[in-house]
C-alpha cells in the first residue's frame, strides 16, 4: 500500500540530509583548509624563527639606548609589540586568554630571577620592612586609589576595586633597570627587591577575588583565603628550595650546565606545587629562588646568568605580546583617567603606605622618599589587567586601557628622575660594590671544591697578601691569573683588582671559605678582628 504523505515526507527528510551533510562536509572542508593554513609546517617555522630572532635582536640592541637614557626598557618593547600590530605591520592578535597564561609564565621565571639575584644579607635587615610594604601598604595602595577611581573616573565599586588592585604592585625589573646605575644602602636595596617579590602574591589573590568572587564572600572569608594562600605559598617555597639545596650539594652532575637548568626546574617546581595546592605560586617561587640563590651552590654565577638569560627572554616576549594585544586608537579616550588615578596612586597612595608602613621603623625621611617614588609599575600590572577581561569583568576592557596608558606615562615620568632623585637626596653616597664572585665546581672523586674567585674594582681584598686571607688549613690559593697571565702565587703574594683566583677546599670547610673570602672583599685584611664574619647563606 502506497502512503504518498509518508512517502513526501520521507523524500524531504532524505532531502535534508543531503543537504545537511552537503554543509557539514563544506565546512569540515572550509575547516581543513583553515587548519592547514595555520598548521605549523617547516616553512611556517623557518618565518616564525626569522620574527622571533629580529625582534630579539632589535629588543637587544634597544637595551643599549634605554641604557642612556634611563628608562626602563619594558616601555621599548612595548612600542616593538605595538609596532608589529594591526595599526603597524598588520599583525592580528586578541587572543586574551594564552596572553594571560603566557603572562603568567613570564611573571614565574622573571620572579625565579629576581630571588636568586637577591642576597640574603641585603634583604635580611630589611624583611620586615619588605613584609609590611607587600601587606599593609598594598592595603592602602588599594583602597585609597580606588576611592580615587570611583569618585573620580566614575567606575563602579567592583571595577575600583580590581583597579586599585592592578595597579598596586610594584615591579622590581623596572625599579632595578634604572636603580643599577646608582648604589644604594643594603637595607634600602633590599626592601624594595623584597617588596617587589612579596607584594606580587597579595595583588594576585585580590585581582581575582574581585574579579570573579565579589559580592559573594565577605571581608573576614577574602581574608582568610589570603593567609591560606600566603601559608601555603610560603611553606611550599622554603620546603622546595631547602630540598634542592640539599640535593644540588649532595649529587655532583657531570656537566656545568645542568646546575642552571636544575636550579630553574626547582624554582618552577615550587610555583606549581603551591598552586595546585591552591597557595600562592608566586610566592613559593621567590622564596624557592631566595633560597637557592643563597645556599652557595656549585656555578653559582653561571646559574646567575643562566637565569637572567632567561628572565630577558622572558620580559621581552610578555611585552611585546602585550604591545600586540592593545588597541592604540581605543587608548586616546582613557588617558585622562589614566592619569588622574595615575597621579593619585605616585602623589597620595603610594606616599601615604610607605609613611604608615615606614615610621614605626624610624626610616630617615629621605629614604621613605626615595622608596615612595621607586614604586614603578611594569609588567605585572597589565598582566593582572588581563585577568577581568578573561572574568568578564564589568568595565574591563577599559581597566586593560587605563592601566597600559598609566604604566606608560608615569614610567616615563618616574623612570629617568629616579637616579636624579637619589643623587638630589644624598640616599647612596658612599655605596660601592665590593663583594667578590665565587664560582665552586666540585670534585667529586676528591671530595672537594674548586672555588673561583674574581675581585672587583670596588673589592677591599686589593692589596691583601696570600697569607693575610687567613683561610683554613684545608685550603689553598693555587693559581693567580692576571692580565692574561697565570701564576702559582706564594704566601706574600699580593692581590690585585681584577685578578681571579683559584681556590682548593675541601666539602667540610668550603663554606667557611666562601665566608672568609667574602668578608675580605667587604672589611679588607682586617676583617674578622673589627666585625664577626657573616656568611652569604640564610640556611
Amino acid at each position: 500500500m502506497v502512503h504518498p504523505v509518508r512517502d513526501a515526507v520521507t523524500r524531504n527528510a532524505v532531502a535534508r540530509n543531503a543537504v545537511t551533510r552537503n554543509a557539514v562536509t563544506r565546512a569540515r572542508a572550509g575547516t581543513d583548509r583553515e587548519s592547514e593554513g595555520r598548521a605549523l609546517t617547516v616553512d611556517r617555522l623557518n618565518e616564525l624563527l626569522l620574527g622571533f630572532s629580529l625582534v630579539l635582536l632589535v629588543a637587544v640592541a634597544a637595551v643599549r639606548l634605554t641604557s642612556r637614557s634611563g628608562l626602563p626598557s619594558l616601555l621599548l618593547y612595548l612600542a616593538i609589540g605595538v609596532a608589529l600590530g594591526k595599526d603597524g605591520l598588520g599583525i592580528e592578535f586578541h587572543d586574551v586568554e594564552l596572553t594571560q597564561v603566557l603572562g603568567y609564565a613570564a611573571l614565574v621565571v622573571i620572579l625565579a630571577e629576581g630571588g636568586l639575584g637577591t642576597r640574603w644579607h641585603d634583604v635580611r635587615p630589611a624583611l620586615s620592612t619588605a613584609a609590611v610594604l607587600a601587606t599593609v601598604g598594598v592595603a592602602v595602595s588599594v583602597g585609597v586609589t580606588a576611592l580615587a577611581t570611583h569618585y573620580l573616573v566614575g567606575l563602579s565599586w567592583q571595577a575600583a576595586l580590581i583597579m586599585g588592585a592592578v595597579v598596586s604592585s610594584t615591579d622590581a625589573a623596572a625599579v632595578f633597570s634604572v636603580l643599577r646605575r646608582v648604589p644604594l644602602p643594603r637595607r634600602l636595596t633590599g626592601a624594595l627587591e623584597a617588596e617587589s617579590g612579596f607584594n606580587d602574591a597579595p595583588v594576585v589573590i585580590l585581582v581575582v577575588a574581585f574579579s570573579e568572587h565579589y559580592g559573594e564572600s565577605g571581608w573576614h572569608v577574602l581574608l582568610l583565603e589570603m593567609v591560606f594562600e600566603l601559608a601555603v605559598g610560603l611553606a611550599v617555597g622554603l620546603l622546595v628550595g631547602r630540598l634542592g639545596v640539599l640535593a644540588l650539594r649532595g649529587i655532583a652532575l657531570p656537566a656545568s650546565g645542568l646546575y642552571p637548568i636544575a636550579v630553574i626546574a626547582f624554582a618552577v617546581l615550587a610555583y606549581a606545587a603551591a598552586a595546585l595546592l591552591h597557595g600562592s605560586g608566586f610566592l613559593a617561587v621567590y622564596l624557592a629562588s631566595l633560597v637557592l640563590g643563597n645556599a652557595a651552590l656549585p656555578h653559582r654565577p653561571a646559574t646567575r646568568g643562566f637565569a637572567d638569560a632567561v628572565a630577558w627572554v622572558a620580559q621581552i616576549g610578555l611585552f611585546v605580546l602585550l604591545g600586540l594585544l592593545v588597541d592604540p586608537d581605543a587608548l586616546w579616550d582613557d588617558v585622562g583617567p589614566a592619569l588622574i588615578i595615575g597621579g593619585v596612586l605616585t602623589f597620595l597612595a603610594r606616599p601615604l603606605s610607605v609613611v604608615l608602613c615606614l615610621t614605626p621603623f624610624r626610616r630617615p625621611w629621605r629614604e621613605q622618599a626615595l622608596l615612595s617614588w621607586a614604586g614603578l609599575r611594569g609588567a605585572v600590572p597589565i598582566v593582572l589587567a588581563i585577568i577581568p577581561v578573561v572574568a568578564h569583568a564589568p568595565d574591563s576592557d577599559r581597566i586593560f586601557s587605563i592601566v597600559f596608558v598609566l604604566v606608560v606615562v608615569y614610567t616615563l615620568a618616574q623612570g629617568p628622575t629616579l637616579p636624579w632623585l637619589a643623587r638630589r637626596l644624598r640616599v647612596g653616597e658612599g655605596e660601592k660594590t665590593v663583594d667578590v664572585d665565587i664560582e665552586s665546581a666540585p670534585l667529586e672523586r676528591l671530595r672537594g671544591h674548586l672555588l673561583s674567585v674574581s675581585i672587583p674594582t670596588a673589592s677591599r681584598m686589593h692589596g691583601v697578601e696570600i697569607a693575610e686571607l687567613r683561610l683554613p688549613p684545608q685550603a689553598a690559593v693555587t693559581l693567580v691569573v692576571r692580565d692574561g697571565a697565570s701564576f702559582v702565587p706564594g704566601p706574600t703574594t699580593v692581590l690585585r683588582r681584577g685578578d681571579e683566583l683559584l681556590v682548593v677546599t675541601t666539602d667540610e670547610v668550603r663554606e667557611a671559605v666562601e665566608r672568609r673570602l667574602v668578608a675580605v672583599g667587604r672589611g679588607g685584611k682586617l676583617a674578622g678582628w673589627l666585625h664577626p664574619e657573616r656568611g652569604p647563606s640564610p640556611a
